[in-house]
């Protein structure tokens, strides 16, 4: 699954980040000073810290969270160019559904 999301408000994100930061009681203070940096640093990091993926699927039957991992790049989204694909998964064609 990919997830294109914009963000017009760097501050108000980091902000909030921090702020979860600052109210999270059990981490510890040099865990709590990286996560604080990591944050300021990177707008992703930010949105790492408020989206727990876990919580995305919790409530969708027939589904459980194998693996979550974060990465993200900057770019300019264009929803005219974007082309689905979706007989298409990681590079293969699945030919079975291209012959019916």
């Amino acid at each position: 699954m990919d997830l294109v999301l914009e963000v017009p408000d760097v501050d108000a994100l980091t902000g909030a980040a921090l702020a979860h930061i600052k109210a999270d009681e059990f981490m510890p203070d040099e865990e709590r000073a990286h996560a604080e940096a990591a944050v300021r640093e990177d707008e992703s990091e930010a949105l790492a810290y408020l989206v727990d993926p876990t919580d995305l699927v919790a409530d969708i039957p027939g589904v459980e969270l194998a693996q979550a991992s974060w990465s993200s790049e900057p770019v300019e989204y264009d929803p005219e160019s974007m082309e689905w694909d979706l007989d298409e998964e990681d590079g293969d064609i699945d030919e079975e559904a291209d012959s019916v």
